[in-house]
């Protein structure tokens, strides 16, 4: 397939790409800052602006088969970035009928009433933004979504192993969020779902494959 991936250049798009890459995909990766990125025959950097219009989002992902909203302003410009980015691209991959389409959130932005638990009372904007961003993915569009919320993301090596849906906030390591939403891609169980991460005891392919 040939994948897009907004944020092409961040923390937990540098593994999805590895992963993605390395079952045999060619990836497009969107970032304000392309010559950060090496072009390869299977990686071909492009210049992307999440402030641009829903037109020039899709000159940027023409000719793609999925699209990852990987993209984060990390708090700087939450509204125009994090929540109304992700808008435009998902109207972008609509009007290109560019069907499958998969967003990393923020854990319980779907659940205001959890928003003042510890771990979680300190993002308050961010989980705003991207309540719209999530509701609008969720609600107002025919594509085959995934929306992949976690938090605390940290650098650590990736044990392989989560819990999916946890009542509670909790952390997990970026290549753990990055292999979930690598192998989700394909897995027509994961369409129209919204999966909560954090690290755990199951194998992640075992843990998904229990998605219903």
């Amino acid at each position: 397939m040939n994948i897009f991936i907004a944020g092409g250049s961040g923390r937990v798009a540098h593994y999805v790409i590895e992963d993605l890459i390395a079952k045999g995909n060619t990836v497009v990766a969107g970032c304000r800052h392309p010559e950060t990125l090496k072009a390869s025959e299977s990686l071909k950097p492009v210049k992307m602006d999440l402030h641009a219009t829903v037109e020039d989002l899709e000159k940027v992902i023409a000719g793609c088969d999925a699209v990852y909203f990987l993209a984060g302003s990390r708090g700087k410009d939450l509204f125009q970035t994090d929540s109304f980015g992700a808008v435009k691209l998902i109207k972008a991959a609509e009007k290109l009928k560019i069907n499958r389409f998969i967003m990393l959130s923020s854990m319980f932005a779907l659940d205001p009433k959890k928003w003042n638990e510890p771990g979680i009372n300190t993002i308050t904007d961010y989980n705003i933004a991207k309540f719209f961003a999530d509701s609008w993915l969720e609600k107002n569009t025919t594509l085959d979504w995934t929306i992949v919320q976690a938090e605390l993301l940290r650098e650590e090596p990736g044990s392989g192993k989560i819990v999916l849906n946890p009542e509670h906030e909790g952390p997990v390591s970026i290549p753990n969020i990055a292999k979930v939403l690598a192998d989700v891609l394909d897995m027509k169980n994961t369409y129209h779902k919204l999966i909560m991460v954090k690290d755990g005891t199951t194998p992640i392919l075992e843990a998904l494959e229990q998605v219903k």
